[in-house]
Order: structure tokens, then sequence, then C-alpha cells
């Protein structure tokens, strides 16, 4: 499969006692295919895997990828620090009927290049299912380096990397390593034009829980050729971008599809209600959009 277009992060959805609201997360899986997203991932960053538990992460994959019924590719968040965990959940995923995994750097333990080399590639070994890597350092406090990358790229089962790293630089050295069997995935929306710029295949992105349909014609319009409309498009939604990220993912996101009446609930702890000065600047920011 040839992964490219604008995937949703999507986010989980909670009742009000802070369980899992799978109703509303069937509607949101439905309403983003409505609006033409290009493939959805769950139990990413902005889907709050890191607070659920094991059980509750297979629920929400098993959810969604029911609810998609083959409509739209799923990549489902498979990683983990312990490289062993992250085996176990991607052979589930694998089986469950991802398309994809998705497997972030091990954080907090970290490693050298031969240990992070195997984190993924002995992954990859395991499912027959493609590896999508995962680079967000400020996220884990360790990236994969361009070295380890371009011998991961080589990997018959690893398919691309969602590079979030927010160095443009790094990009444009990981941007080397594209061909047909590697692609890029910007994993932040207010780079997204810039990516696809250097041979980038899409975006997973976190702007598209409440704007699928103007995030996949950004990165359309791109592929098309038309370069003008995306970076109109990149800029005309950079104050919400900056609005959604405001304060930590996914907190604004949330904030800004329950402002409009996607009742999406509230967050696992440690995340916790967004401030005064966010819910505003999120206000403003969906009123600049909608003027």
């Amino acid at each position: 499969m040839k992964f490219q277009g604008s995937y949703t992060a999507l986010v989980t959805p909670f009742q009000k006692d802070g369980s899992v609201n799978f109703e509303k997360l069937k509607e949101l899986v439905n309403w983003q295919i409505e609006n033409g997203t290009d493939g959805l991932v769950a139990l990413g960053t902005t889907g709050e895997s890191s607070t659920m538990s094991h059980e509750e992460d297979d629920q929400v994959a098993e959810c969604i990828l029911e609810t998609v019924n083959g409509r739209i590719p799923v990549i489902v968040g498979a990683g983990s620090n312990s490289t062993q965990t992250q085996m176990e959940k991607s052979i589930k995923y694998a089986r469950m009927g991802a398309d994809a995994v998705l497997l972030i750097t091990p954080y907090y333990v970290k490693a050298n290049d031969e240990g992070m080399y195997h984190h993924f590639a002995d992954v990859a070994d395991a499912i027959d299912k493609p590896v999508i890597l995962y680079n967000v350092p400020g996220r884990t406090g360790c990236s994969i380096s361009p070295a380890c990358c371009a011998r991961l790229a080589k990997h018959p089962n690893i398919a691309g990397i969602k590079e979030a790293s927010g160095n443009i630089s790094y990009a444009a050295k990981i941007a080397r390593l594209v061909s047909d069997d590697f692609v890029m995935f910007s994993g932040n929306d207010d780079m997204i034009v810039p990516i696809l710029s250097l041979g980038g295949s899409g975006v997973i992105s976190v702007l598209a829980n409440i704007c699928p349909r103007e995030t996949h014609e950004m990165v359309a319009s791109y592929l098309r050729g038309d370069v003008e409309q995306a970076r109109l498009l990149q800029l005309r939604y950079l104050e919400l971008i900056d609005a959604l990220f405001c304060e930590v993912n996914p907190i604004p996101v949330k904030e800004a599809m329950n402002q409009l009446g996607m009742d999406v609930g509230g967050y696992r702890l440690p995340l916790y209600e967004i401030s005064a000065a966010g819910r505003e600047q999120v206000r403003r920011a969906l009123a600049g959009v909608k003027a």
C-alpha cells in the first residue's frame, strides 16, 4: 500500500465518568470518512493511548477498524518504550486488520543506534503489515538518527516515517531516503506544505479532527501540482493550527471540538482542562476561520 494524503490523528472521546465513549467514536469515524479524510490513525498521541489501559487500547482499535470496515486505511499506534510490549501490540493489531502500525521511539529508556534499529526492525520482521516510524523527540527525549533511519528505510516492511521533530534540516536529511517504498508524513500541521515540498506524501494531522476536508485538500492540491492553492490553505489555517497547540496536544483540539458541539468529553490525567486564555485563543481562531 502506498500511504498518501491526510490521515487524521483521531482523538479518543470520553464519557463524563472518564470511560471511552464508543458510540461517539463511531460517529467521529463516520464523520471523518464522509468529510474526505484519506485515512485514520488510531491510538496516537492525540488519541491519549498513553493514559489508557492495554485493554482500552485494544477496544478502541477494534471499534475503529470495525467501523471503518475497509473504507479507508487505518494506521494503529502500537508503540511502547518496551520493544517486547510494542511487538505484542503490533502482532495483535496486525491480526485485527490494521493497514499499518505506528511505532514510536523508546521514550525514557532511549537507546544507542543499534538498539534503536532493532526496536523497529525486529517488530517489522515479526508482522505482515507495514510499519510507520514515529519520530517526535519533543515528546520522547530521543530521535532516530539519519544514519539509523537510512538503515530502517531499506527494510522491506518499513513503509515510512511520521516526522514530527519540527526541524526542517533533519526533515531534509530524511527526505533523501524517500522512495517508492519509503514515504514521509509531516507530523506537524504547520509544516504540511514544507514537508510536501521535500517529497513528503502527506500529513498525520491534529487539525483534521475539525477540518478533515480542508486538510485533505491542502495535501491533494500540492500532490496534483497546485502548489499555490496548497500554500494558501496552509497559511489560512495557521492561526487555528497555532491555537490547537497553545497547550499540550490534545487539550486544545478537544476543546475546539467541544466548542463546535462535537462533545468529545474531557481528558485523562495528567492532562487537564484548558486554561481560560487557551480557551479564548481557540474560540478566536475558530471564529477567524469561519469568517
